[in-house]
């Protein structure tokens, strides 16, 4: 257990959270601070140098419905060059947009009304997760080519999160190499083959339908349209894998 936790605090329009949550706590175990300069966008935020070069150990991000979609855009954009470990404060969030903040890149959660021990506690288990790169399961690379077995990236691809962000952008090879990347991961598991086929399905089932429907302002007609399947079945994936409609509606983005 770490002696003391740094831990920044990320928003814009959120001044009396952040006077009020900023100082010491729990005998000084737990500092929370405001970044060093204004910004001027969500996605800017991360661009804090004393964020960029590791001066906190976390970021604490304040999300709500209206800065959902902001929020949701910039850790798109930044797979993979987020802070190791981001906990989202969620003021009144479905469960579904807390789901989606968490796989674009957040560590974990927690919500009002704010308890210093709790926040502590998942950043003290988040940062306990950062195994060494050798133990971790490695990340697939999309885009490289098979020899032999093995999986040899000509490049650095990318990121699981970027791919599924861009889904419907993508050509059929890339989605191929996304399908064979995953494959042979889950091939070196313990898993049989018809577990291995269903997990590779149900992530490119869930990258789709939230693309598609992001890409429609939620409209589930207009999206199953695009995917050309019936709207009922394209309902019953999205019940499948428990997915909400109303975050990528369009008057939640505006």
């Amino acid at each position: 257990m770490r002696e003391r936790l740094d831990c920044a605090l990320l928003t814009l329009d959120q001044t009396d959270w952040v006077r009020a949550l900023k100082g010491p706590y729990l005998g000084g175990r737990l500092h929370l601070h405001t970044l060093l300069q204004p910004h001027a966008a969500i996605d800017t935020l991360f661009d804090d140098p004393a964020l960029a070069c590791g001066r906190y150990d976390a970021g604490l991000l304040y999300a709500d419905e209206s800065s959902l979609p902001a929020w949701r855009t910039a850790l798109a954009a930044r797979a993979g060059r987020l802070p190791a470990v981001l906990l989202v404060y969620a003021v009144g969030l479905r469960a579904q947009a807390v789901h989606d903040l968490i796989a674009l890149g957040a560590s974990d959660f927690l919500q009002p009304p704010f308890c210093p021990e709790e926040l502590r506690a998942r950043l003290e288990s988040a940062l306990g997760r950062l195994a060494p790169a050798c133990v971790a399961e490695p990340e697939p690379l999309y885009g490289g080519a098979v020899i032999s077995g093995m999986m040899v990236a000509a490049h650095q691809g990318p990121t699981e999160a970027e791919l599924c962000h861009t889904i419907l952008d993508r050509s059929g090879a890339e989605l191929e190499a996304y399908a064979v990347a995953l494959a042979m991961q889950r091939a070196t598991s313990q898993d049989s083959f018809r577990e291995a086929k269903s997990q590779v399905v149900a992530r490119f089932e869930r990258a789709y339908i939230r693309a598609a429907l992001g890409r429609h302002g939620g409209n589930v007609t207009l999206a199953a349209r695009m995917a050309q399947k019936h709207r009922r079945a394209f309902w019953a994936l999205m019940r499948k894998h428990d997915i909400d409609p109303a975050p990528y509606r369009s008057d939640e983005h505006s």
